[in-house]
C-alpha cells in the first residue's frame, strides 16, 4: 500500500502503535529520536518490516525537514520532553513539522488530536464541527496548533487531525490506565472520575490501526480533515474496572477513587499537581466521541474484543 511517512513520537504509545500499523500496511517508515541509536535498541521491533531510526530533535526545523525529504505523511506525535514547557514547545514543533511538510512537496501532516480543546460541561459529544471552547492553557495551545494546520491545508500543506479518548493497551506506560487505574504492582483500581459518570477509552492497536487506514484512503479526505474515533465508551465508569477483574481473574480486587481533593490543594503550589488540576473537569462530565466522518470514511472502526484488548494490555495468555 502506503510510500514513505515520518513520525515524530515514535518512542511515545500512539507514535509506536502508528508506525507498527503503517509496517503492517507495507509503509516505507522513518522515525526521529533525540537519540536514534539508543531508540533503536529500545525498539521492540515489527515482523512487517524495519523502521528507519534518524537522530535529530523535532524543536529544531532543519532535523525535521531532512527526515520528511520524500515522505508523503508526518506523523506529529510528539510531546515536549518530560511534557513540560507547553506554552513554550509545542507550537514550534508543529510549526517544524508544516514547514518540512511543506518543503517535501505538501506532505500531510497527521495529528493525534485530543477532548482538551473542548468544555467537557458544554460539549456532551465532540463531532468533527464541534465549536472549541477549551477550558485549560493546554486547552488553549492544542486549539491554536489546530488552527495552524487549518490555515496551513489552504496554503498547500494538508493535515488530518485523529481524535481519541484516554489511551490503553500495550506500550502506553503515560496513560491514565497505566499511572492510574491500573498501575502496575495491581494492588487496586483506581477510577479517576465521579460516580456515573462515562468516559472515553482508545485501544491503542486499534487507534493505530484507524489512523493507518485514513492515512491509505488519503484521496478521500479534505485538505483539512477532523475525525472522531469513538473507542470504548464506559456509560458509567463502571465497565472498564468490571472488565479489569474479570480479566486478571481477581473479582475482589478494591477499586478506589482518585483523590482529587488533594490535588486541588496542591494546585496552587504548582507543578504537575496544577497541570493535573485542569484535567479534573474532564473526569466529571461524560463526552462521547462521534465517529461518524471516520465511519464515511473507512465503513468501519477497529474495535478489539474489550477482554482481549485487556489481556493484551497486562500480556496475558
Amino acid at each position: 500500500m502506503g510510500g514513505t511517512a515520518l513520525v515524530l513520537g515514535a518512542t511515545g504509545g500512539i507514535g509506536g502503535a502508528v508506525a507498527r500499523a503503517l509496517l503492517e500496511d507495507g509503509w516505507a517508515v522513518r522515525a526521529l529520536a533525540r537519540d536514534g541509536e539508543a531508540a533503536e535498541a529500545r525498539w521492540t521491533g515489527s515482523p512487517h518490516g524495519r523502521l528507519v531510526w534518524t537522530t535529530g530533535d523535532a524543536l529544531h526545523g532543519e532535523d525535521v525537514a531532512r527526515a520528511a525529504e520524500g515522505a508523503a505523511f508526518i506523523v506529529h506525535a510528539v510531546n515536549p520532553p518530560g511534557y513540560r514547557n507547553w506554552d513554550r514547545v509545542v507550537l514550534p514543533m508543529i510549526d517544524n513539522s508544516i514547514a518540512a511538510a511543506r518543503r517535501a512537496g505538501g506532505a500531510r501532516i497527521v495529528l493525534p488530536g485530543t477532548i482538551y480543546n473542548f468544555d467537557p460541561a458544554r460539549c456532551p459529544i465532540v463531532g468533527s464541527d464541534t465549536p472549541q471552547t477549551p477550558l485549560t492553557r493546554k486547552g488553549r495551545i492544542r486549539v491554536a496548533l489546530e488552527d495552524r494546520l487549518s490555515q496551513a491545508a489552504r496554503e498547500g500543506v494538508p493535515s488530518l487531525i485523529v481524535r481519541a479518548g484516554d489511551f490503553f493497551g500495550p506500550g502506553a506506560p503515560q496513560s491514565w490506565f497505566a499511572q492510574v487505574l491500573a498501575r502496575d504492582p495491581l494492588k487496586r483500581i483506581v477510577v479517576p472520575g465521579g460516580p456515573g459518570i462515562g468516559h472515553s477509552w482508545a485501544y491503542l492497536p486499534d487507534l493505530a490501526r484507524s489512523v493507518a487506514g485514513l492515512m491509505g484512503r488519503a484521496d478521500r479526505l479534505a485538505a483539512f480533515e477532523r475525525v472522531q474515533f469513538a473507542g470504548y465508551w464506559d456509560p458509567d465508569g463502571t465497565a472498564l474496572p468490571s472488565a479489569v477483574r474479570r480479566v486478571i481473574g481477581r473479582p475482589d480486587l478494591p477499586i478506589r477513587r482518585f483523590p482529587w481533593w488533594l490535588i486541588r490543594m496542591l494546585a496552587p503550589f504548582g507543578g504537575f499537581p496544577r497541570e493535573l488540576a485542569e484535567i479534573e473537569p474532564y473526569w466529571r462530565h461524560p463526552q462521547r466521541l462521534d465517529n461518524a466522518r471516520l465511519l464515511a470514511l473507512l465503513g468501519d472502526e477497529p474495535r478489539t474484543p474489550l477482554d482481549a484488548a485487556l489481556r493484551a494490555t497486562f500480556a496475558l495468555a
